[in-house]
């Protein structure tokens, strides 16, 4: 198995149709030990019967937006594994009206919000972590291509998610001394509860699949299956990178 005898984080885990609780499942089927996180206790409940009567899953709850709960969580991964393999930050949030409204008409304490929770939180992340990562450790967190490109309905996340990538290879150069890799997936549209924030979501997931190259649907499943490659030793010769799981769709031009 890919990650047999390792110890990791997947953060946060919404419900069962999350990217980050395929990451989560597929990591422990592969033999790690996995440590999934929860925004709050009330979203705890939920994710505790998606680890209920599993073997190697522990709960964890962090809420991104408050800085104090990345040092506490630290303090709480120390105690419970002392260090850690592998870290996945899966983690997007904006406002409504930053999402519905008009890109120029974004207010400053919303645009400040979802920077903080959606781009900044990696490198927070990171910083709390270090001391528990192993040596050759990897890190990695999730993208949409409306980094680069203007998406409708996606609007100041397109702004995340472009800070995101930049702090990824930012963070590449700082831990590598360690060999520690930090990386980035890149899905297409998927239909996930975070997705559905995207107006027009369902229609988007049919361009895509109906255009992209591959010519048939992607799911969960297929990221979580890149994440398998990224967080092994397979990928020890591969930092700073974003690696798209969207059958092809990215190398289009139209």
């Amino acid at each position: 198995m890919l990650l047999e005898g390792k110890k990791g984080l997947v953060l946060n885990v919404l419900n069962k149709n999350s990217i980050a609780w395929a990451i989560a499942d597929a990591a422990n089927k592969q033999g790690a030990t996995v440590g999934v996180g929860a925004q709050n206790e009330r979203l705890l409940d939920g994710m505790l019967k998606l680890i209920e009567g599993r073997e190697r899953f522990d709960p964890f709850t962090i809420d991104f937006s408050d800085d104090a709960q990345f040092d506490l969580l630290a303090e709480q991964v120390a105690e419970k594994y002392g260090k850690i393999d592998f870290l996945v930050h899966s983690v997007g949030f904006a406002p409504k009206d930053a999402m519905t409204n008009r890109f120029v008409d974004t207010k400053l304490a919303d645009f400040q919000l979802a920077m903080q929770i959606s781009a900044f939180s990696l490198g927070r992340l990171c910083q709390a972590m270090e001391p528990l990562l192993n040596d050759d450790a990897s890190v990695i967190t999730l993208s949409f291509a409306g980094s680069t490109r203007a998406a409708k309905n996606y609007n100041v996340m397109g702004l995340c998610k472009a800070a995101l990538e930049s702090s990824v290879r930012y963070l590449a150069m700082d831990l590598g001394v360690r060999g520690i890799r930090v990386n980035t997936l890149s899905p297409g549209p998927v239909n996930t509860v975070a997705g559905r924030g995207v107006s027009g979501l369902t229609d988007m997931i049919k361009s895509v699949h109906e255009r992209a190259p591959l010519k048939r649907p992607y799911d969960q499943e297929e990221v979580a299956g890149s994440a398998m490659y990224l967080l092994s030793d397979l990928s020890q010769g591969v930092t700073g990178q974003i690696l798209f799981v969207d059958s092809g769709f990215n190398i289009l031009i139209i």
